[in-house]
């Protein structure tokens, strides 16, 4: 007899209920899969969010038995429990549909700790000489790499009780740009991730860390930039 895979999805909006499937269980399966799966073969009106499969661009992001993470890098073997994987959307960001969240906010709050980068050269200026082993770029480059699926969004506990927490995606994008020489307002970006739901917000639980799917810490990008925000006061004195 085929062995058979139960998947316990969320649908609906912020209201809604689980909905059970089954499916066949197959070797080295990935959760986005089984999403896929019941998608093409059970039941059209699935909603999810998937683009390079190969853990690239970080959409299929979804909450997997309790744990944010990205389905296309989760195989089946290494998360199901009795023979069962519930999957819900992302939290912390309003649900659209089914698997699906809303994640402007997300986004706005990327901006607002000054997310944007503002080069100080045109197309008509030599190219930037960046030092790759200077301090300065070890440090951007310890950060850079995010690609903003917001996982670490979703694991923080202070996102989920403190909405003016701009969380740690947008921490560590402020962290990147503050050690990039060719940016042109570094002092300013400092200024906006400690206003106001922002390094001051952290409680350094580690979340974001412990969970983030490239293994960056925007943990130490938050130290960061309140020791160096600590430096510019004394050195302002």
């Amino acid at each position: 007899m085929e062995k058979m895979l139960a998947v316990k999805i969320w649908r609906g909006e912020e209201s809604g209920e689980y909905v059970t499937y089954h499916i066949p269980s197959r070797e080295n399966q990935t959760v986005l899969d089984v999403v896929t799966e019941i998608q093409r073969q059970v039941d059209p009106t699935l909603a999810y969010r998937f683009s390079c499969r190969v853990g690239v661009c970080g959409s299929c992001a979804m909450t997997v038995n309790g744990k944010p993470r990205w389905t296309c890098r989760s195989h089946v073997k290494n998360v199901v429990k009795n023979n069962t994987i519930v999957l819900e959307p992302l939290r912390n960001m309003p649900r659209i549909k089914d698997l699906v969240v809303d994640m402007t906010e997300f986004f706005d709050k990327w901006k607002k700790a000054g997310g944007e980068f503002i080069g100080t050269r045109t197309r008509h200026d030599r190219p930037a000489l960046v030092d790759p082993a200077s301090k300065a770029r070890k440090q951007a480059d310890a950060a850079i790499e995010c690609i903003n699926c917001a996982v670490c969004y979703a694991a923080c506990d202070v996102v989920e009780w403190d909405k003016d927490y701009v969380g740690p995606a947008a921490l560590n994008r402020a962290w990147s740009l503050v050690n990039d020489e060719r940016h042109a307002d570094p002092k300013g970006v400092l200024e906006k991730s400690m206003a106001d739901g922002g390094c001051n917000s952290c409680h350094t639980q580690g979340s974001c860390m412990k969970h983030c799917p490239v293994g960056l810490s925007p943990t130490g990008s938050i130290a960061g930039l309140k020791k160096r925000s600590l430096f510019e006061f004394l050195g302002g004195k």
